[in-house]
């Protein structure tokens, strides 16, 4: 399921940021992806999404990621390696699959990202297990 055909896109304030590759849709909690059929993520792509949200890095804002995987596509796993050494605004990740190739290979990025990260079967799950991060209630109980 689409981020904008389930029921959190009415849920949640968001901006839609569309990309040659794929599109990301960003609310106050998480930031979640839906890549195009085909893509190869690489650093070129990983670059261009850091530079676009070079503010969120810069002010060390902190959310969630979810990688809403309906497309098939590759992704290389030194990515993770890569992003946790330089930056630090995701506490967790959620990957959501649809096939079982799809989860196997969430399950090896897994071994590259050094925070938790979720594989899930759904989008709800993913979302919810998200807001359900400690970093999000203790943040909650502050306001």
């Amino acid at each position: 399921m689409r981020f904008e055909d389930s029921k959190y896109s009415k849920r949640f304030t968001y901006k839609k940021e569309v990309f040659s590759f794929g599109t990301l849709y960003v609310t106050e909690q998480f930031l979640l992806s839906e890549i195009n059929e085909g893509v190869h993520v690489d650093i070129n792509i990983a670059t261009e999404l850091i530079s676009r949200f070079n503010d969120h890095i810069m002010k060390g804002v902190k959310i969630g990621y979810i990688a809403n995987r309906y497309n098939s596509y590759s992704f290389d796993p030194q990515l993770w390696v890569d992003f946790n050494n330089e930056y630090d605004i995701f506490v967790a990740a959620a990957i959501v699959t649809y096939s079982n190739f799809s989860y196997l290979n969430a399950s090896l990025e897994k071994e590259f990202f050094s925070k938790s990260l979720k594989r899930c079967k759904s989008l709800d799950e993913a979302v919810e297990w998200i807001l359900d991060l400690n970093e999000f209630k203790i943040e909650a109980n502050q306001n």
